[in-house]
């Protein structure tokens, strides 16, 4: 299966909403400002984020890219043992929404390394997320059934050939010699 321009592509599509979404949040939304969309339960805010999740790692935005870039070279490296379409399309979600978000913590305000994200979808007062990490948890959840259900994502890895020895040794060994 050739999965790299599938892998390329559902990544664009991921990043090209999530940036759409925060320009969108930028340009109609005041900074703070809640605008229900299904009452209490959900709605726009926006909200620049310096941390992680639930604003974790608050005040360490650089650690922040630095997990960001380790993660999505992690998502590419790994993304080539995908076993089935699901795989590959899972890695790529997953892929454009690390990138979604290390887009922001690269080029974003306060400055390079350090920006911060830009966060838009209030859930009940819990946290405020992007597209970015809804394509993440998304991903994470899945992967999870995935594995309580033994469902493999990722082929073995082949263990590279020796260069000591040479492969048609292996052949003629117990075979008589053809006319």
């Amino acid at each position: 299966m050739t999965w790299r321009p599938a892998l390329w592509l559902v990544a664009l599509v991921v990043i090209a909403l999530d940036q759409f979404t925060k320009q969108w949040a930028l340009s109609a939304l005041e900074p703070g400002e809640k605008h229900a969309v299904l009452g209490d339960l959900l709605s726009f805010q926006l909200v620049f984020n310096s941390g992680a999740a639930f604003s974790l790692g608050d005040g360490y935005t650089w650690v922040m890219t630095i997990v960001a870039v380790i993660v999505t070279v992690g998502i590419v490296y790994f993304a080539r043992r995908a076993q089935s379409r699901l795989a590959v399309a899972l890695f790529g979600i997953g892929l454009g929404g690390a990138v979604g978000n290390l887009i922001d913590r690269l080029l974003r305000e306060p400055s390079f390394g350090q920006g911060h994200v830009v966060d838009m979808i209030n859930y009940n007062g819990w946290f405020v997320g992007n597209v970015a990490d809804l394509a993440i948890v998304g991903v994470a959840a899945v992967v999870l059934v995935m594995s309580l259900t033994n469902r493999p994502l990722l082929a073995a890895p082949v263990p590279p050939e020796s260069a000591d020895e040479p492969q048609s040794a292996d052949a003629t060994v117990g075979e008589e010699p053809r006319d």
